[in-house]
């Protein structure tokens, strides 16, 4: 029996983004025992690194794992940041897709507004328990438990208590209840991520509590607090036609011309008559019925050369007069179709390069810091190139970092990040795995990978990280971030080729001094019985010959 439209649509609701994400958690990262667990402390460990950063605090971050029962536990994060003001606390724990940078073009290690309130979904849905709040800016203390409306997408505080603060104690603290997750040591676990985080973020101290009571401390190694981001305006040729039309609508500037030039990177009042042009002639070309002709104009168009292109067309000066007109229109008076004629024209037209000022690398010596005062190497070396650019106007940067023997076991040992945030899962799609994995580690005097004690850290930084899934642990395979990768690890790797090479060439020259000096005593005994020589001043005379020997070719190595 067939059914009405009616009875198809009967069932018919509308689903909110928190109930969708609480029937498929998986996308947030929640996958698996161990993963979801560091999932957990991640989004909070991230929250706190953020917060004490942007307002210039060094961060002092205590995390706490508590075992309460079979796969239960307790997981509680602290740390010394601002404190969250009473206000946003439920929009903090209890609303998805909301934050202070989600909406902004701002390079930061949380970007879509998902971290910390899918950890206290993912605590709500497996132990039922409201996630413990404590936090305070520096007045009273304000203690909370919040619960997520899945219905209404909403924060719910079920219980407030206030406290007086009379030491003045600020930051935030925040307990889940998880249950279906284990804790384990593993390069997947809790602590394998924390010490990761040590790595790439040097400024910051932090402890950990394991489930046994076992307390471990990753001290800071640097004092220096980096600078907080800074947002940066969209760049011409990574827009779409959407982002135009949508930020047209909001702008308060009084004119298309105005808004064009405020809100986006590299547009001034020489580009905006720059676009005319080429929106005129993208006009005018649409109008030539010869298809052959059409192809012709557009690649001259490609070219540069606008200015010809226009005086190819009779009455081309009403078509740019349209067009100025175009550009003096109120900017929420404007059509998706000129809109679109805008992001069009700008794919023609040639620009500078995006600001990269809002790029926050670690830095070659703090990556450098990082990585001996938790690895104890014998040799570290640093990379950070220049920044580029990716979908024709992303900025992004790559660092790198090379650590060799010492504490370090055997074989090469890939630390991913982005934004300085660890990268502990699907590596095996991640462009910065698919760029080591191209290297010839042969080339720089690493013969055996597999036995060489090596670790190789890879930070890709960007306002727009392009992860493969919203878990954000996986970076997208782009040429351009694929080849800057690869390029920082040739270059720190000649940094190791240098040291291996300087290493076995002392190793060398001691083997040969060691075969010199085992002949010395029965040369000394052979020449004194011929020369009548004391046996020990021809002994002292060639073994300071040697010594002068080979200091002269190490000197002469190192002014070479």
């Amino acid at each position: 029996m067939s059914k009405s439209s009616s009875d198809l649509f009967r069932e018919f609701r509308i689903q909110s983004i928190s109930e969708f994400f609480r029937r498929n958690a998986a996308m947030l990262g929640y996958t698996g025992k161990i993963r979801s667990l560091t999932t957990v402390v991640h989004e909070a460990v991230t929250n706190s690194l953020d917060a004490c950063e942007e307002a210039g605090i060094q961060p002092h971050i205590r995390v706490e794992v508590r075992e309460l029962g079979r796969e239960h536990y307790l997981v509680s994060v602290e740390d010394n940041g601002p404190g969250i003001p009473e206000k946003f606390i439920s929009h903090v724990f209890g609303k998805m897709l909301a934050g202070t940078k989600a909406h902004r073009n701002i390079q930061s290690r949380g970007q879509q507004g998902l971290g910390i309130s899918g950890a206290v979904m993912f605590a709500q849905i497996t132990s039922g328990k409201a996630t413990h709040v404590i936090t305070s800016t520096g007045g009273e203390i304000v203690e909370v438990w919040v619960k997520i409306d899945v219905g209404k997408n909403e924060g719910k505080i079920v219980k407030k208590e206030k406290h007086e603060n009379p030491s003045g104690w600020h930051g935030t603290r925040v307990e889940l209840e998880v249950k279906g997750v284990r804790y384990i040591r593993s390069k997947q676990g809790v602590y394998w991520y924390l010490k990761l985080t040590a790595i790439a973020n040097p400024h910051a101290h932090i402890e950990l509590v394991e489930p046994d009571g076992r307390l471990i401390i990753f001290p800071r190694s640097s004092d220096e607090v980096p600078k907080p981001p800074v947002e940066m305006k969209p760049h011409p040729k990574g827009l779409l036609t959407d982002d135009v039309y949508r930020m047209a609508k909001v702008t308060r500037r009084t004119s298309v011309k105005r808004f064009l030039i405020g809100e986006f990177s590299r547009i001034s009042e020489g580009k905006v008559n720059e676009l005319v042009k080429y929106m005129a002639a993208l006009r005018l070309i649409k109008t030539e019925k010869d298809k052959n002709v059409q192809e012709q104009l557009y690649k001259r168009l490609a070219e540069g050369e606008v200015d010809k292109v226009l005086r190819s067309f009779r009455g081309y000066t009403k078509v740019v007069r349209e067009v100025k007109k175009l550009m003096e229109k109120p900017p929420d008076k404007i059509t998706w179709h000129e809109a679109e004629e805008i992001v069009t024209a700008f794919r023609y037209m040639k620009f500078m390069a995006p600001p990269t000022h809002g790029l926050r690398p670690i830095g070659e010596e703090n990556i450098k810091r990082g990585l001996s005062g938790i690895l104890k190497p014998e040799f570290v070396t640093a990379v950070t190139r220049p920044p580029k650019v990716y979908s024709g106007g992303i900025p992004f940067q790559v660092e790198v970092g090379l650590a060799y023997g010492g504490n370090i076991g055997a074989g090469l040992d890939l630390l991913r990040y982005a934004n300085r945030v660890p990268l502990l899962f699907d590596a095996g799609s991640c462009v910065t795995t698919l760029a080591t994995r191209s290297i010839d580690w042969r080339r720089y005097k690493v013969d055996d990978l597999d036995r060489t004690p090596l670790v190789l850290m890879v930070n890709v930084i960007s306002v727009h990280v392009p992860y493969t899934g919203t878990g954000k642990q996986s970076i997208a395979n782009l040429e351009e971030i694929y080849n800057e990768i690869r390029l920082a690890i040739m270059d720190a790797a000649r940094r190791l080729q240098t040291y291996l090479s300087g290493k076995h060439r002392k190793q060398y020259q001691a083997k040969r001094r060691k075969t010199f000096e085992k002949y010395v005593p029965e040369v000394a005994r052979a020449l004194s019985i011929l020369t009548g020589e004391p046996e020990d001043v021809v002994r002292n005379y060639f073994l300071g010959f040697i010594e002068s020997h080979f200091r002269a070719k190490e000197e002469a190595k190192e002014n070479a």
